[in-house]
């Protein structure tokens, strides 16, 4: 008996092994969307992306003491940031809790729109736009190429923050450096402020049945959070309120220079803590990692974030 076959055999079986583990790397994760009930009302976290953020440079601590903080949940600095939106279907509307980025903050943002799609909706079908503040990273998603992305949604925002990212006035006495900012916001609304798809409201507001704004300003002149309740369960999205887990939990009182009154950003912060601590709320904040959803238990001054366990949505 030959002993070719069998060496064929082994030298074939060895060119298929070295081919598959040469296959090239995939590069990316699944689309970016994570679907909860809430009572009768369907959420679905829409990532936008992620964007690296100086936090040492950011944070209004020593810089030495976040990279302590980060070393010590895995983390580095700059930190990967997820920029996360919030879908809501109440059954009789569909309503989206800010925009993402669009093309107002680099290229490893933009994604909502696309992950909207891949979650099995259309921009067409939202009829409303709840937006947390008019940061860029918030309202870029709102506009492609000057016309509106959600052609049929109203977009709702608290007047405070549409009365100074919108002024002409403002924008001209801003700082240079401040300036794009005012122009993203003017840009991404200029659709829908034309088709008179844009209303304000002011203060804490029932916008629609089972979602209200509550104002937690501070962050910007008119942030926003959105309470979100069905059959006696609660949802409160955040917004800006928290950017950074590894230091922001155990030190509320920490501040980000994107601020616009930090003392006022530092008390809402603490105080809706408190609050979703003591009820057990469940929280989806813009910038903890995506989906951003979870609960916080309180330790004193500082506080505990246990992010929502992985469900098939059986």
């Amino acid at each position: 008996m030959t002993l070719r076959p069998l060496i064929a055999a082994l030298a074939f079986a060895a060119a298929q092994s070295s081919a598959f583990a040469a296959a090239p790397l995939a590069g990316t994760n699944a689309p970016g969307f994570y679907r909860i009930m809430l009572g009768d009302f369907e959420v679905t976290a829409i990532s936008d992306g992620t964007v690296d953020l100086p936090i040492s440079q950011l944070l209004q601590e020593a810089p030495a003491k976040t990279d302590k903080a980060l070393a010590r949940a895995f983390l580095g600095n700059p930190l990967e940031t997820s920029v996360t939106g919030y879908l809501v279907n109440t059954g009789g509307k569909l309503i989206l809790i800010d925009t993402g980025a669009g093309n107002l903050f680099g290229p490893t943002l933009g994604k909502l729109l696309a992950n909207l799609k891949a979650s099995g909706y259309q921009p067409e079908q939202v009829d409303e736009i709840y937006l947390t503040h008019l940061h860029p990273d918030h309202v870029g998603g709102l506009a492609v190429d000057g016309h509106a992305a959600f052609p049929n949604a109203i977009v709702r925002a608290d007047r405070h923050d549409t009365d100074y990212w919108l002024s002409q006035a403002k924008l001209d006495q801003a700082p240079a450096a401040s300036k794009g900012y005012f122009q993203g916001a003017m840009a991404s609304l200029a659709p829908y402020s034309a088709a008179q798809h844009l209303q304000a409201f002011s203060g804490d507001t029932e916008l629609t049945p089972g979602i209200r704004a509550s104002a937690s300003y501070g962050h910007t002149p008119g942030h926003t959070s959105y309470v979100v309740e069905s059959k006696g369960k609660k949802l409160l999205l955040i917004g800006d309120l928290v950017h950074v887990a590894a230091v922001q939990f155990d030190h509320p009182e920490v501040t980000i220079g994107f601020d616009s009154d930090s003392k006022a950003a530092a008390a809402a912060r603490k105080r809706t803590f408190e609050a979703a601590a003591r009820d057990g709320t469940l929280i989806g904040a813009a910038h903890l990692p995506f989906p951003g959803l979870g609960h916080l238990h309180s330790d004193k001054q500082a506080f505990d974030w246990i992010p929502v366990n992985y469900s098939q949505l059986r």
